[in-house]
Formats: C-alpha cells, structure tokens, sequence
C-alpha cells in the first residue's frame, strides 16, 4: 500500500511539473515599448557600392525604412519609429538638441512608453548623449545608437547595433542607469564615452572608467555603474525653454591669441568656457583679454537691465 502511494505521489509531481512547465510556455512574453527616435547619421547613410565605407552620403534614408530593415525588432520589442530630424551629425544645432530632449521628455511621461533609442550620427553622439543625460527628466532608459559603416556597405553594423538597442532600452537592467550608448555589443555612460577612432567600429570607448557592460545573449550583461547624478537627479530642466543660451569654447595651444574670444564676445554669446592646457592653466597673454570679456558682458547685462527698467 505504501509502496503505491509513493508511485501515485510521484505521478502527481510529474503531472503537476508538465502542467505547469505548459502554462509558463504557453503564457505570451510581455514586450517592452520602445520608441525609435530617428536624427539620421551614417546609421541611415548610403554608399555609392557596398564596399563604400568612407565618402558616403548620411542621413539618406527615412526612420520607417530603417526599423523595417531589421525585423528581428518585433520579436524583442513592441516598435514605433518617428523621424525628429534628418541630419549628419555634424550639423547638429542647439535647437536640435532642445527638440530632441523635449520630445524624449513628452515620451517617457507616458505610461506606454517603457525606453526610447536614438539613432543618432557618430561624429556628435558623445555631446548629444552627455546634453540628454543632463536633461531627460526620467529613469526610463535611453540609448543613443549609431553605426560606423552606412547601410548599404557589405557588414553593415547598423542592424545589430539597433537590435541590441531596442533591446537594452526596454530591459529593466538599463532603468535608472542614465542615458546610455550601445555599439560594437558595448554599453557606455553617455556622459564618459567618447570616439576614439574616425572609422573603427569600436571607436566608442571610455578611456579612464571603461564600459558600462556588453550586450551577449540578446540581453545587457552590466559590470559597473556610473555614480554621477543623471536625468532625473540633475537639476537641469529644459522644459520651459525655447531657446538655449550661445555658449562658445576658446581653446587653448602654443602661440594662441584673444582672436577667437573677440569673435565670439562681438557675436554676443552668453557664456565662453577658456579650455585650458594642463589643469586649465590661462596663457599670460589672455589674462587681460578674459578679463574685459567678462567686464563687456557684465556692462552690456547692466545697460540691458537698465533699458527694461
């Protein structure tokens, strides 16, 4: 009698194992909803062959075109691409950037929006990433993708770095990480990374920190964090601006003079960041001319101020 019951037990188990192991493969997976926003780039560029890798044409094909290259996206995320702007990236303006950030902004604030990639030019990703880690007021995650080679060249890398895109931006993983830069299976903080090489597709490296983590296994493998305030944290809102301030850079070298600095104080920008040598040492020569640079601006704010008033 025992030696029965212990058959039956062991039968239940075994029923109960198959019943629920059926029901769990039965069960559909939930996929994310991710938002494809297009800039163009050479992500969307094309060549005049297939071996064309360099002096091709950027930003030539639309956002629909693009995610309908890659059907593999369906199948790892609900999908919907909207084209922002249509531009090589080193044409990427201040208004570009405000536009970008405002409707990432409108996007995650809705309840069926759970990531959005950008694809994005690589001559400019670093900046665009760096602004919209600053700016995007979520932990939603965010993912700036690119491609090194356009889409019509022989192993183009355009494909595989949007599918793990689309892929990392609607993973849990990636929430609360900040703005995040995936190419080459690499994930890199927007605010570190930088490109390193003018061709290469593993041009995107963070020199001192290294990588965030790859992307193996259709899935984010994260080793480290950065423990910078991002997005949400930062106390940068663009949300009631239209316009951003023109802040110029006058860059330090041998024998450099106030030539640039002039230029910019006499075309009315509201900030001048000296980048200097070292640790941001100023050449003896400049010192004066930064000094009535700040003295123009702060007399021209005060006549301003005054003609309001």
């Amino acid at each position: 009698m025992a030696s029965k019951f212990v058959v039956l037990c062991a039968a239940l188990a075994t029923f109960a194992h198959v019943s629920f192991a059926s029901a769990e493969e039965a069960a559909p997976v939930k996929l994310a909803n991710v938002v494809i926003l297009c800039t163009g780039g050479t992500i969307a560029g094309t060549g005049a062959a297939t071996t064309t890798t360099v002096g091709y044409t950027a930003a030539k094909i639309g956002c629909n075109t693009l995610v309908d290259s890659v059907p593999e996206l369906k199948k790892v995320a609900n999908v919907h691409g909207e084209q922002v702007y249509q531009i090589a990236s080193e044409s990427i303006t201040n208004d570009n950037w405000l536009t970008l950030s405002k409707r990432i902004n409108q996007l995650l604030a809705q309840d069926d929006a759970d990531g959005i990639v950008v694809t994005h030019g690589t001559d400019t990703i670093e900046e665009t990433a760096y602004f919209l880690d600053l700016t995007v007021k979520s932990k939603k995650p965010v993912v700036v993708v690119g491609a090194m080679r356009p889409a019509t060249a022989i192993s183009a890398d355009g494909p595989i770095n949007l599918y793990n895109a689309v892929i990392l931006a609607g993973s849990k993983e990636a929430v609360g990480k900040g703005v995040l830069v995936c190419l080459n299976d690499e994930i890199n903080a927007g605010r570190e990374v930088t490109k390193t090489n003018t061709s290469t597709a593993d041009t995107f490296r963070t020199p001192d920190l290294g990588m965030l983590g790859y992307m193996q296994d259709n899935k984010p493998h994260f080793y480290r964090a950065s423990t910078r305030l991002n997005t949400a944290d930062t106390e940068f809102d663009v949300s009631g601006l239209d316009k951003l301030p023109q802040v110029d850079i006058v860059y330090a070298y041998g024998n450099y003079n106030s030539i640039a600095l002039d230029a910019f104080v006499k075309a009315g920008a509201k900030g001048i960041v000296h980048a200097g040598p070292g640790d941001g040492s100023v050449g003896a020569q400049m010192v004066k001319p930064l000094q009535d640079a700040r003295a123009a601006y702060w007399s021209s704010s005060a006549q301003r101020g005054s003609a309001r008033a």
